[in-house]
């Protein structure tokens, strides 16, 4: 695994905080040279180990909440069914488990999509799948948007913020031109208001207007998409809890805010909360079970399983820790669908 240097993981958490900062914004805060920043950035995208894309938001997307599923596959059967999976463009991520599943992924319905058919034909259907269980998603505490590695002062941090994206939603439709523009946005969350001209073949300062009512209306909320392994936490795990219903809204809000958490959701199944928190090594993992997650009242038990192997997240397909070459266009044709 290539490894990066401090000022490479300086410059990821610039991004994660502000990633459409002006690079002489990122350099200045980090003591650098806008040139610099560029280089370091090129070769990260080049050797495929970072992109910066843009989450968009849910409703503008789904038919409903998407559901987290955990797939049990007969002997030898897991590589063939998880490279099935992999062809299903409602998942969003896809991770090979230990533990009683073998395969985990996030199933996002897209408009269009009819979710009983998906996840009692579609995915029980696939060769070599023993079992199926899924769980609807009914409150989310925290998605991988958020999390981020803390390497930066405070000062600096303030410096960021006024280029970081609003946090929450306000705009619930597009017109055509701003979906065509939450397109470009959803694969290159950098693209400049140039660009967007020469796509949409409109004016910059309409393009400009564009960028701008998409990203303040929260519909694309830009983000570093890198392989938390390659920042130092290589380990993945995937815990589902127990949790007494009144204690539910407290756990539910300490494990979201806890720094391990990419995506932290109440769940309609047999376990009141899952978990996805990434780790630096198994003794960080065993002491937030031991610490973080033994002060939480009302967690009556838990159980864990940990990747073996990332095969997609965010609609980008993996080769270990290698980022695929373009992002899986699951926007193709769903404003149209939905209007």
């Amino acid at each position: 695994m290539q490894v990066l240097d401090d000022a490479d993981l300086d410059m990821v958490a610039a991004l994660q905080l502000a990633p459409r900062a002006p690079l002489n914004v990122v350099a200045d805060v980090l003591g650098t040279s806008a040139s610099t920043v560029s280089r370091r950035m090129h070769r990260l995208r080049e050797d495929r180990l970072m992109r910066v894309i843009s989450t968009v938001h849910w409703p503008l997307l789904l038919s409903g909440n998407p559901y987290v599923v955990w797939i049990r596959c007969e002997p030898g059967k897991v590589a063939a069914v998880a490279a099935a999976v992999q062809d299903v463009p409602e998942a969003q991520s896809i991770l090979v488990t230990t533990g009683d599943a073998d395969i985990h992924c996030t199933i996002y319905p897209l408009v269009g999509t009819d979710p009983r058919k998906l996840l009692t034909r579609t995915l029980p259907g696939i060769a070599g799948v023993a079992s199926v269980q899924s769980h609807l998603v009914l409150r989310t505490a925290r998605r991988a948007v958020s999390w981020r590695i803390d390497r930066l002062t405070k000062a600096q941090a303030a410096a960021l913020a006024a280029y970081a994206s609003p946090a929450a939603a306000s705009l619930e439709t597009l017109t055509d031109p701003e979906f065509r523009t939450l397109r470009l946005l959803f694969d290159d969350g950098r693209i400049s208001a140039a660009d967007v001209a020469r796509s949409l073949d409109v004016s910059r300062s309409t393009a400009y207007r564009l960028l701008q009512s998409v990203l303040d209306g929260g519909a694309a909320r830009p983000r570093v998409e890198i392989e938390p392994a390659v920042l130092g936490y290589p380990i993945t795990a995937l815990l589902t809890f127990d949790v007494r219903p009144r204690h539910i809204p407290v756990a539910l809000a300490a494990l979201g805010a806890h720094r391990s958490g990419r995506l932290t959701v109440m769940t309609a199944g047999p376990a009141s909360i899952i978990h996805h928190g990434v780790f630096r090594d198994e003794e960080d993992l065993a002491s937030f079970i031991t610490d973080d997650v033994g002060a939480l009242d009302g967690v009556s038990g838990f159980a864990m399983s940990v990747a073996l192997g990332v095969l997609r997240r965010q609609w980008i397909d993996r080769d270990g820790v290698l980022l695929g070459r373009r992002r899986h266009d699951i926007l193709h044709g769903a404003y149209a669908t939905a209007g």
